[in-house]
């Protein structure tokens, strides 16, 4: 037996001597399906390809495996020679697929240009030996052209059985079974909650550099925080920009993050201009402390005055059905006295709270080819965004989470959109409910059709929720007459003749009401109805006679009070002017086809950059003015019956105080207190609080938007459009 191990032995060293003397004396290859960890350094690029008209290149590096994106550089504008210095940490489990990159050249407003690519074979790596590689660029329609190349430097690492699990755990909420699904792991929690709030006021800009040839330049900032994006209103025709806007980013990096800032010339008809950047390092500012900076633009291109305020808050918030915040009766009390009457001067930007569950949903689209959906469910409310789950193979998915949000503005709309998960590719659309806060009916679950993205029509599927929302009535009325949150995460806006020609119909319906109420006063003067003008006459003599200024917000309220008399009394309905607005959208949609669309995007957006921009400005501009207008009609509609109430307390209130105090005094405290209040705050940031009122109050379109459709009248968009063919 001992002889017989002994040649068995002998022959397996035989063996492995022939192996390693085959492979040249190489070590053996390494397990292509093992879990490893691949550090990359993105050092520098060079000699990379033109692609602006200035000689120079905005460039940025995209990095994919398996065609899927895993990092995306910063951009280093106008530098064909660009430094990065990024580190980068990714895990992979195949080491047959390479590691594709590839580079870009940033275009504002435009599609970014291509400048190059490149494969790692990560197969060819040592493991824990860290190598400088240098990778050339090529085009592969043009293979025999130069474009550059980057330098790297990569190591590989492996990773153990243990990793391996708990990497396959954090992606568990993606590809979990049934039982896992009923609960969200820690990272997928920790990823969408944010940790703090920076509130930054940009004041103003000093002696920035000249970008076009009168001298000057029309300046305005980005800035980017994570995946939050915000841009300032344009100063035209200047260098040294007063801005005075206020905002706020989230932080989701307990320890704070880089805001990057980036100045801008406007130019229309062509890529605005880029003029400097800077960062601004959170993490080194302390908390809950007011810091103005000035910040030095790279390359001496001038200076940006900050205010910059970090606070640590957490207000958003997911759990599952048996954690429910506000189901516990001692919590709920608490949360009511928190929000007590007794409590109205204290924090008042916390105006409340609002919490949803997301129950279930029945019938949805099929979106794969299967016939069924992956779906998950997205609830947004301003800048808060949270995720659910998703669950695999189903039309019918049950999700049972609940989302608790703090409320900033009790106008703010709660935006529920369900989407298809693909894994190679962005998910696709299912459909989405817009619920504003005051139209939330407590503790009652209800079903909402979903509807399509514009939230104009019906789509398939309904989707089960129950919400309860809190809040104190005097901080949100005091809250309205200050600016709105901007939502900072939005899809750009596109040419599109079919909104142009829905705005352009909205503005009509306007001017056409002028008209008409025109027409009828000057009939009066005409004497075409005797009566009417005898009428007209002795109002007309009695009122001008007897005239006082607190008549004009007497006749205001005389106004809403009868209207809201005559919708108690079920002879008007808010209904009428949102049934015209649907038929309107209907007429304007069944005007244009799908190869309209087609051809106007090419038309517009490739051939007539400049072209565009006026038209975008135009549809803005009529969207503004329809709006502003059918929410002065809406709000003397009682469409939101909250608004309304405020109305008429702020015209009493008015008409009291112009009543029992001289026109003179008032005229003068109103005067001092504009001259003054340059003086007493320097950054004051100026608005306009009945502007501010009326940006609550929704317009036509929002009313379709927010209005609840019924499922048995909804089941097919094409059906009810046949049904009504004109």
């Amino acid at each position: 037996l001992l002889r017989f191990c002994q040649s068995v032995f002998g022959t397996m060293s035989f063996l492995q001597g022939i192996n390693a003397a085959d492979n040249g004396g190489k070590q053996p290859s390494l397990p292509t399906s093992a879990m490893y960890q691949l550090d990359i350094v993105l050092k520098r690029g060079n000699n990379l390809a033109i692609r602006d008209r200035g000689g120079t290149s905005d460039p940025y590096v995209k990095f994919k495996i398996a065609g899927k994106e895993v990092f995306r550089s910063k951009i280093i504008h106008k530098n064909l020679n660009p430094v990065w210095d990024e580190r980068v940490c990714l895990i992979v489990d195949n080491l047959q697929v390479p590691l594709y990159f590839k580079v870009f050249d940033y275009d504002f407003g435009l599609q970014d240009d291509f400048m190059g690519s490149a494969y790692l074979y990560l197969d060819s790596l040592e493991l824990q030996r860290p190598l400088d590689v240098r990778l050339d660029l090529q085009d592969p329609h043009c293979p025999n052209q130069d474009l550059g190349s980057l330098e790297l430097a990569v190591t590989l690492f492996p990773r153990s059985t243990e990793d391996r699990e708990t990497m396959l755990l954090r992606r568990s909420w993606k590809r979990c079974s049934k039982q896992q699904n009923l609960r969200l792991s820690d990272l997928h929690r920790k990823s969408q909650l944010w940790r703090g709030i920076v509130s930054i006021s940009l004041i103003e800009g000093r002696n920035l550099i000249p970008m076009d040839q009168n001298g000057l330049s029309d300046p305005y900032v980005r800035f980017k925080l994570g995946p939050q994006k915000y841009k300032s209103k344009t100063i035209p025709k200047t260098l040294n920009p007063q801005w005075r806007e206020q905002f706020d980013l989230h932080l989701y990096d307990e320890e704070g993050g880089i805001l990057e800032i980036t100045v801008w010339d406007k130019d229309l008809g062509r890529r605005d201009d880029f003029i400097g950047q800077c960062q601004l390092d959170l993490s080194k500012l302390s908390r809950e402390k007011t810091h103005k900076l000035e910040l030095e633009l790279e390359e001496d291109k001038g200076t940006l005055v900050l205010l910059v305020t970090l606070t640590a808050t957490v207000a958003v918030s997911i759990s599952d059905l048996s954690v429910n915040l506000l189901d516990d009766p001692d919590r709920r009390q608490q949360i009511i006295k928190r929000y007590s009457p007794i409590r109205s001067l204290l924090n008042l930007k916390d105006v409340g709270i609002v919490q949803v569950k997301i129950l279930r949903a029945e019938e949805l689209m099929a979106a794969d080819v299967t016939g069924k959906s992956d779906p998950f469910c997205i609830a947004e409310l301003c800048n808060d965004r949270l995720q659910t789950h998703t669950v695999y193979k189903t039309l019918n998915p049950e999700w049972n989470k609940v989302f608790t949000f703090n409320v900033k503005d009790i106008h703010s709309v709660l935006e529920i959109t369900v989407y298809d998960e693909d894994r190679d590719r962005s998910a696709d659309f299912l459909g989405k409910v817009a619920i504003p806060l005051l139209n939330i009916c407590n503790s009652e679950q209800k079903a909402y059709v979903l509807k399509n993205k514009e939230l104009t029509g019906p789509t398939k599927g309904v989707i089960f929720l129950e919400a309860d929302v809190i809040f104190n009535a005097v901080k949100a009325s005091l809250r309205t007459f200050v600016p709105p949150e901007q939502k900072y995460i939005e899809e750009e806006s596109k040419v599109s003749k079919q909104m142009l020609q829905q705005n352009f119909n909205r503005v009509k319906r306007c001017v056409l009401f002028l008209i008409n109420m025109g027409s009828y006063i000057n009939s009066c003067f005409q004497w075409e109805s005797p009566r009417r003008s005898i009428c007209a006459f002795l109002i007309f003599v009695v009122v001008v006679w007897n005239f006082e200024i607190y008549m004009v917000p007497l006749s205001l309220l005389l106004l809403l009070t009868r209207n809201y008399f005559l919708l108690a009394s079920g002879k008007e309905s808010r209904e009428g002017s949102v049934q015209a607005m649907e038929d309107l959208l209907e007429d304007v949609d069944e005007e244009y086809d799908k190869d309209d669309k087609d051809s106007e995007k090419r038309g517009f957006l490739d051939k007539f950059y400049a072209v565009q921009d006026v038209i975008l400005t135009v549809q803005n501009a009529l969207d503004e003015v329809a709006s502003f207008g059918e929410r002065v009609k809406n709000t003397f509609n009682w469409s939101v019956p909250f608004l309304s109430w405020l109305a008429i307390t702020v015209l009493c209130a008015g008409a009291t105080l112009i009543y029992f105090i001289p026109l003179r005094y008032i005229v003068l405290v109103w005067g001092i207190n504009k001259f003054t209040k340059k003086l007493r705050n320097p950054y004051i940031i100026e608005n306009n609080e009945l502007l501010d009122f009326l940006s609550r109050v929704p317009s036509d379109v929002q009313l379709i938007q927010y209005k609840e459709l019924k499922p048995e009248t909804s089941l097919n968009p094409s059906k009810k459009r046949r049904n009504n063919p004109g």
